[in-house]
C-alpha cells in the first residue's frame, strides 16, 4: 500500500466521525426548533474586530494546551494497549500538590517553574505507577484499578484543599490554595501574538503552550524513532511475541505507565502558571476525560492529536456564544459526544479497510521462486495458485509452476 493510499485511510476515520457528528448534531437541533445553519454561523464567529478575533484564537490554544497534553497522555498507554482512565485524577492531585510546592518555596524564577513542574510529573508519574504494580504483580485490569484511583484522588484533593493546604480564608464562596508568587509563574507569549502583527489580546496566551509542543515531539520521537518505542509497540500488538524476541512486557507495562501518568501531571499545569496561579474548587475539571476522545479522534498521533485538541477547543469556546443567541449550549456537548461515539465506528471501519486492502495485495502478488523471480503463476480468477500440499515446491525432484520435472508424491526416501 502505498504511502498515499495510507494517509488516505487515516484520514478516513476522523473525517467520517466529524461529519457523522455535525450530521447528528444539526438534527438534534432542528428537533428542538433551531436553526443549525444560524447555530454553525454562530459558532464559527470570532468577531468584528481585530482584538475580538485574536482574543478568539486565544481563548481556543489556551484549551487547546491542555486538551493535547490530556491527549499525548492518554495515547501513549493506548500504544502499549492500556487504557489509563485514571489520567483524571492522576492531573488534578498533581496539580494540587503542584500548586502547594510551588507556594511554600521563594526561588529564582526558572528554578520556581522548574520545581513545580518537576512535582506535577512525579506525582502523576507515581498514581499511574500504582495502576501499573497492580497490574503486573496481581494481574488487576487497568480499567478497573484506574478508574477506582480517580475517585480516591478527586477525594484527597478535596480532602487537602479543605484542610492542610487551604489558602483561602475561612468563609470564602470559593476555597483555593495559597497563590504561587510571581517567580513560579509561566510567561505569557503575547509578545509573540504582537510581533505577528495580531491585536492585543485581553487575555494572555498560555507560555506552556511551548512546553506541550516540546512534550509531542519528544513523544514523537520516543514512539517512532527508539529501541524503547518499538519495544513500547511491539508490546501492544502482542505481548507474548514480544516477550519471546526478549523483551520485557511486565517492564513495558510499568515504564509505560510512569510515562503516562508523568505527561498527565502536566496537564493541569497551564491554567495554574498561566491564569489562575493556585488550585481551587472551581479549577478545571473533566480533561482527563476530554483526552481519551481527544486520542482517538488523533488516531494517538501527536499531530492529530493536537488536531483534535484544536477541535475540541474550538467547540468548548462555542458554547458561550451559543448562549448568547438563544441557541443552548448543550449542542456542543452532543456534537463531543456523537464525535466520540462516531470516531470509535469510524476507525473499525478504517481498520478493516486497510486490512482488506493488505490482504488484496497479498492475493494478487505473484509468488517468487527460489532465485527470486516471479514465476510462480496465478490460479483461476487471478488468485494465487493452488496449494499442492505437503513437499510442494521448486526443487529438485518438485513439480513447478509449469507442471515441468514432475513430482514426486511419495515421502523422502520411500522407494519409487
Amino acid at each position: 500500500m502505498n504511502v498515499l493510499r495510507r494517509a488516505r485511510l487515516a484520514l478516513l476515520a476522523p473525517l467520517l466521525a466529524i461529519v457523522v457528528a455535525l450530521a447528528i448534531s444539526a438534527l438534534v437541533i432542528l428537533l428542538i426548533g433551531e436553526d443549525p445553519l444560524a447555530a454553525l454561523r454562530v459558532m464559527v464567529d470570532f468577531g468584528d474586530s481585530p482584538s475580538q478575533q485574536t482574543q478568539a484564537i486565544v481563548v481556543v490554544l489556551n484549551r487547546a494546551v491542555p486538551l493535547f497534553l490530556a491527549g499525548l497522555a492518554v495515547s501513549v498507554a493506548f500504544r502499549m494497549g492500556l487504557f489509563n482512565i485514571g489520567v483524571e485524577g492522576q492531573y488534578r492531585l498533581a496539580t494540587i500538590l503542584a500548586a502547594a510546592a510551588g507556594a511554600a518555596v521563594s526561588l529564582p524564577a526558572p528554578l520556581h517553574v522548574a520545581l513545580i513542574v518537576v512535582v506535577a510529573m512525579l506525582v502523576g508519574a507515581f498514581w499511574a505507577g500504582i495502576v501499573a504494580v497492580l497490574k503486573v504483580t496481581r494481574g488487576v485490569s487497568e480499567v478497573i484499578s484506574s478508574i477506582m484511583l480517580n475517585f480516591i484522588a478527586l477525594g484527597t484533593a478535596s480532602f487537602l484543599l479543605t484542610g492542610p493546604l487551604r489558602g483561602s480564608r475561612e468563609g470564602s464562596s470559593i476555597i483555593t490554595t495559597e497563590e504561587v508568587p510571581e517567580s513560579g509563574r509561566f510567561p505569557d507569549l503575547n509578545g509573540v501574538l504582537g510581533a505577528l502583527g495580531l491585536a492585543e489580546p485581553r487575555t494572555e496566551l498560555y507560555g506552556f503552550l511551548l512546553v506541550a509542543v516540546v512534550v509531542g515531539v519528544v513523544v514523537a520521537v520516543l514512539i517512532k524513532r527508539t529501541r524503547f518505542g518499538f519495544d513500547l509497540r511491539a508490546s501492544g500488538l502482542s505481548p507474548s511475541a514480544a516477550t519471546a524476541s526478549g523483551v520485557d512486557a511486565r517492564g513495558m507495562v510499568v515504564k509505560t505507565m510512569l510515562i503516562s501518568g508523568a505527561i498527565a501531571g502536566l496537564i493541569g499545569l497551564p491554567d495554574l502558571l498561566g491564569a489562575q496561579y493556585s488550585y481551587g474548587t472551581e479549577f478545571t475539571a473533566g480533561l482527563g476525560f476530554l483526552g481519551i476522545a481527544v486520542a482517538l479522534l488523533g488516531r494517538n498521533t501527536p499531530v492529530g492529536i493536537a488536531l483534535g485538541a484544536l477541535l475540541f477547543a474550538f467547540l468548548d469556546r462555542a458554547a458561550i456564544p451559543l448562549q448568547f443567541a438563544d441557541i443552548p449550549a448543550s449542542v456542543v456537548t452532543i456534537i463531543q459526544g456523537t464525535i466520540v461515539l462516531a470516531v470509535v465506528v469510524a476507525n473499525e471501519i478504517a481498520r478493516r479497510l486497510t486490512r482488506n486492502q493488505a490482504e488484496r495485495g497479498n492475493a494478487v502478488a505473484p509468488p517468487t521462486t527460489g532465485d527470486g523471480s516471479t514465476g510462480g503463476g496465478q490460479g483461476p480468477g487471478g488468485g494465487p495458485p493452488p496449494d499442492d500440499g505437503p513437499g510442494s515446491g521448486t526443487g529438485p525432484g518438485l513439480r513447478t509452476a509449469t507442471g515441468d520435472a514432475g513430482r514426486t508424491d511419495q515421502p523422502q526416501g520411500a522407494k519409487a
